[in-house]
């Protein structure tokens, strides 16, 4: 085994060891044990995260490398083999939970395949990239205009009224990507100028729809914060959990995603229920939004600006939802060409301009 593939093999391995002794679960209530975890979190860690409590863990060294089993003669768990062909990973499904999540790293790169028991092929979901409409300082393209349902989560603040009608769409990323190890994540370079690293580490081809996502989301992470924000892109959940609680500055803290009672729904039209209002604590927020990359990386941003609001709401055809609305109160810095000003016809510095969020994203505040 070369020294890079050696070195790879080695933080793997530590990263599934770690993972095995504090899984993600047990790290977020160990650090925030007072605070829920969303299910726009929730659902990005692995199944083998999501293990039985009484699973139990075994480490085993041979000649052929080192095999780590986090499970216990259960369906479930995971498994993490490094041998002379480099480091392969499987994360088998639990009881009800269909199929699994392979990824294999060695001297080709990685890979990963999600796969369904009652599919013939995996499921591979390709979204041309394009700026995201909660990114500030980007204009919106004619096809955000015309096409992005997300034009639709855009609000004036006075239009935040118990009764008011909204038409809008609620939509859920199909991406199978998940939270990596922190140990894995920080393995793995992250930046624009090692593009062609990345692309050859987990086996991706430089020329694919992929690989421009993956650029632009790497552009979008490296441009300057905005006037008056703090941003930062985590690869991992606990760089996510610690960017949050040092930028609030306390570990008091409440994470908030948008919860949908129905899965598909279409878009329609919704009704603020009465007193289904209710504001956040404080002005500093920080919000987090997925960016399209092969595993979960999230763009963080905190602003004293704004206002975040649980809305509770009914649809026409009777699906409730409990959505996450943001209110910028300062937009002076925001181009003026921006999805939101053009989508509310106003100008950036003149009104609190609003949206929610939609159902894989999440807001931080302080809980008092």
């Amino acid at each position: 085994m070369d020294r890079s593939l050696l070195l790879l093999s080695f933080l793997l391995l530590a990263a599934a060891v770690g993972h095995a002794a504090l899984s993600p679960q047990l790290y977020w209530h160990s650090v925030l044990p007072n605070t829920p975890m969303p299910k726009a979190i929730s659902n990005l860690l692995s199944p083998g995260a999501l293990a039985d409590k009484k699973a139990g863990t075994s480490v085993s060294v041979g000649k052929g490398g080192v095999y780590v089993n986090t499970g216990k003669g259960k369906p479930g768990g995971t498994t993490v083999g490094v041998g002379r062909g480099g480091v392969g990973v499987h994360v088998s499904p639990g009881k009800g939970r269909p199929g699994g999540t392979t990824v294999g790293v060695g001297h080709g790169g990685v890979s990963v395949n999600t796969r369904y028991p009652n599919k013939k092929k995996p499921v591979v979901v390709n979204v041309k990239p394009g700026n995201s409409p909660f990114i500030y300082n980007y204009a919106a393209t004619e096809t955000q205009l015309h096409d992005d349902p997300n034009v639709a989560l855009f609000f004036l603040e006075k239009d935040l009224r118990p009764g008011a009608k909204m038409n809008l769409h609620f939509t859920q990323t199909t991406s199978s990507a998940t939270f990596l190890p922190r140990q894995a994540a920080e393995s793995i370079p992250f930046s624009s100028a090692k593009l062609p690293v990345i692309l050859h580490q987990l086996s991706i081809e430089s020329d694919s729809v992929q690989a421009e996502a993956m650029r632009n989301t790497l552009k979008e992470c490296e441009e300057p914060a905005l006037g008056g924000e703090k941003k930062h892109c985590v690869t991992s959940l606990e760089s996510m959990v610690e960017f949050s609680t040092s930028t609030l500055g306390t570990h008091d803290v409440r994470a908030t995603s948008t919860t949908v009672d129905k899965e598909g729904t279409p878009a329609q039209q919704y009704t603020i229920r009465a007193s289904g209002v209710r504001r956040m604590a404080g002005t500093e927020l920080v919000a987090c939004h997925p960016q399209a990359y092969p595993y979960a990386v999230f763009y963080c941003h905190a602003t004293t600006a704004a206002r975040a609001y649980t809305v509770e709401m009914v649809g026409k055809d009777g699906t409730k939802v409990e959505a996450v609305a943001v209110c910028h109160t300062d937009t002076k810095a925001w181009n003026p060409k921006h999805l939101a000003f053009q989508v509310l016809k106003v100008k950036p510095g003149t009104v609190p301009v609003c949206h929610f969020l939609p159902q894989d994203h999440v807001v931080w505040s302080r809980s008092s």
